[in-house]
């Protein structure tokens, strides 16, 4: 065993070496302007997705169930095969929108719904806590076990908060320093590789040290199984429902993989190029294959060297302990720490930003009251983490003996898997829309509550037990674990089916009943154009006279701006736009400039609050005076004519409310929809190009032939005429 103050140290100097490291890159970054931008860092810090789940769970998993702990990597293996087509579209669609966070993706998808956005954060935040709470149990059981206060509760709670404390200091220091999340944190990402190599080498030299120190290989370890009775650790199926198991493992990995809110900001906001995919869909497949190689053998060690099948979570770090070898045994602890915090970091960044730009921004802008607060969202995201981790210790405290890991991680699958009709039905269906979105979304959140989180409050005794018993009223149909009959699938499989069910229903006749509005329809198809870019960058807006004075309009987005920036981080910002816009030296814009102007202010703004957010505050705080105003309907409806389109259509969309700068959105999409048209136009013609040329040439090679063929028929005649000796023809006259 360990002192305390001995693994204290020993933790805080590795976290202060990947701090660091962490350190190291930004200093690159910031003085040669270039950092670790390789693509194996991006495939490494993915694995972000094995978390103590994985380096302690899948051994309890395994120890009871056997093979069937692999389905949890099975469908994520599935989910990262598909990202060539899922993941790219969505990369480039954060690059287009400033996306933030999957709430600000879903939303935005969704005509910047800001109710949307709200549900995504308030369902992340109830689904992922019990994750959390998972991580800080681990590190809080896995502290005890190699110290000396296993057998003290009150030391046990003492730790767990330290550790707790730990966790937000070390969030706030790698992944809360700047404002703007959409930021690329490269030195985070390095960090984050660091660790996930130590805890795969951490893995790998237990596997191998419980197989070939205390055992002499797989084949004496399968032997001994057999022997004691323990074959079930080596077994694909145990009982009569793994099968309908083994199916929901798939079907919630593969949504894990793409939903959770640490995997969309690792693998779809830090991306830096999207050729980095490419290796991501080889390397984190092969990462799995390596981190899962010995969760058999170890699981199998830990039975048969007789340690309690109920501390099967823990043989990690027991079997070493048992054998008195110190050096490895720390290695593992930090192994199962860096899987820990890797996720809790990540995790807590990503909610403490959703929370601040879709709960509390939209409450500062309606409260008159809470607008002094705006300039401090750096600090609220902080204290909103604090919040966050303090409230998943409390729930590791509430339920720390009403599940293993392994089900208070499906637990947070399940309810991530709710994002799923929305977010792949935004990439894919056109028709989705904002009314099928959020009935979907909310259908699914509430039925997810009934049939699992009520359960868990029920055995925990905070509800009364007949509910489970008898159903909901006294119904027995409704009872949670057995809707409508529907029993004997096990908790997690019956909650899959039924929130599933119920929320892609919700979604599609949501869909298919509501009729968007023009706008929200322009915006849909804005989004799904930005999935597929075309190859070439499109050129700046130029034209009209520059009447509009610059200073005047660069002092009201600074206002905008320092209402939620630092007054240095605004004038950077401004300064970098008008760079952009090549207007840095001018004391006047043109209208097109202005219109350019506004809209990367509102992507600058969407990467502090979200887009949905910042398109508010922009179209909210933004005013034209007259003669712009007029300029710019003038200007949309000579493009409109220009585009052959009606006139009425343009009034239309001032009849509907988008005045002044919400032309700005109607006049990109006019602009891109007949870029699209004019793209399909041009391959036609190429193909009508194609098919004439081909024309010609079977009409040229026709003439070849009938040349030839009249020359060998007068050949032919006239040795026929020689053969009969027939004199050819004299001309008279």
């Amino acid at each position: 065993m360990f002192s305390s103050l001995t693994v204290i140290l020993i933790v805080t100097l590795y976290m202060a070496v990947l701090f660091a490291i962490a350190q190291m890159v930004e200093r690159r970054i910031s003085h040669r302007g270039e950092g670790f931008k390789g693509p194996w860092i991006y495939a490494l810090s993915l694995a972000v997705y094995h978390t103590s789940w994985t380096f302690y769970g899948s051994v309890g998993f395994a120890a009871s169930a056997g093979l069937q702990y692999l389905g949890v990597y099975l469908g994520a293996m599935l989910g990262i095969a598909c990202w060539w087509i899922i993941l790219k579209r969505m990369v480039h669609a954060k690059e287009t929108f400033h996306i933030t966070s999957i709430a600000d993706f879903i939303s935005t998808r969704y005509n910047r719904s800001e109710a949307i956005a709200a549900l995504v954060t308030v369902m992340a935040l109830f689904g992922i806590l019990p994750y959390i709470a998972l991580q800080l149990k681990a590190l809080t059981g896995s502290f005890q076990l190699i110290t000396e206060q296993q057998s003290s509760a009150v030391n046990g709670d003492i730790s767990g908060l330290l550790i707790t404390l730990f966790m937000i200091a070390f969030t706030i220091m790698f992944g809360m320093r700047r404002l703007d999340p959409t930021e690329r944190h490269q030195g985070m990402m390095t960090a984050l590789a660091v660790e996930c190599l130590v805890k795969l080498v951490a893995f790998i030299a237990v596997g191998c040290f419980v197989s070939f120190s205390l055992f002499n290989g797989f084949d004496d370890i399968t032997e001994q199984l057999f022997e004691q009775g323990f074959e079930r650790v080596i077994q694909v199926s145990g009982t009569a429902d793994s099968g309908v198991m083994w199916l929901t493992l798939i079907v919630l990995s593969f949504a894990a993989i793409q939903n959770l809110p640490r995997m969309f900001h690792v693998a779809v906001v830090e991306n830096a190029d999207i050729k980095h995919i490419k290796t991501a869909i080889w390397v984190l497949p092969l990462y799995m294959i390596l981190i899962n190689l010995f969760v058999v053998p170890i699981a199998a060690g830990g039975l048969l060297m007789g340690l309690p099948e109920a501390s099967a979570d823990f043989y990690v770090l027991l079997l070493p302990q048992l054998a008195n070898n110190n050096i490895l045994t720390m290695l593992a602890f930090i192994g199962g720490f860096s899987a820990a915090t890797g996720m809790i970091i990540i995790t807590t960044m990503t909610l403490s930003t959703m929370a601040a730009n879709h709960l509390l921004v939209p409450i500062i802008e309606r409260v008159a009251i809470c607008r002094c607060i705006k300039p401090y969202l750096l600090q609220l995201r902080w204290l909103l983490a604090g919040v966050i981790l303090l409230s998943s210790y409390g729930f590791s405290i509430e339920f720390s003996d009403a599940y293993i890991l392994v089900a208070i991680g499906l637990i947070s699958f399940v309810a991530v898997l709710q994002f799923s009709p929305a977010l792949l039905g935004g990439l894919f269906w056109r028709r989705g829309n904002s009314a099928g979105a959020f009935a979907g979304l909310l259908a699914g959140f509430l039925m997810w509550v009934y049939t699992l989180l009520i359960p868990a409050f029920i055995e925990h005794g905070w509800l009364d037990s007949r509910i489970l018993q008898e159903g909901l009223l006294g119904l027995s149909v409704l009872r949670p674990e057995a809707l409508f009959g529907l029993e004997h699938l096990g908790s997690i499989p019956h909650s899959v089916v039924w929130t599933l069910l119920v929320n892609i229903s919700f979604y599609i006749l949501g869909s298919l009943l509501y009729s968007p509005h023009k706008v929200e329809r322009s915006l849909s198809t804005e989004f799904l154009s930005a999935m597929h870019p075309v190859p070439f960058r499109q050129a700046r807006p130029t034209g009209l006279d520059r009447y509009i004075p610059l200073s005047d309009k660069l002092n009201e987005a600074q206002t905008l701006l320092e209402g939620y920036l630092s007054s240095e981080k605004a004038k950077a910002a401004l300064t970098q736009m008008t760079e952009d816009l090549q207007v840095s030296r001018k004391s006047h814009i043109a209208i097109i400039e202005l219109l350019e102007f506004h809209r990367m202010l509102e992507h600058t703004l969407a990467g502090s609050i979200g887009s949905a957010s910042a398109h508010k505050a922009v179209e909210s705080n933004i005013r034209y005076n007259e003669r712009e105003s007029a300029d710019l309907k003038a200007l949309y409806k000579h493009l409109v004519t220009e585009l052959n389109q009606h006139p009425e259509d343009a009034q239309q969309t001032h009849a509907t409310g988008m005045q002044n700068y919400g032309l700005i959105n109607s006049l990109q999409n006019k602009v891109k929809k007949y870029e699209h048209i004019i793209g399909l136009q041009d391959k036609r013609i190429a193909g009508l190009t194609s098919k004439l040329e081909a024309r010609d040439k079977d009409i040229f090679r026709y003439r070849l032939e009938t040349q030839k063929v009249r020359l060998e028929n007068e050949t032919l005649k006239r040795e026929v005429d020689v053969a009969l000796n027939i004199d050819p023809p004299s001309d008279t006259t």
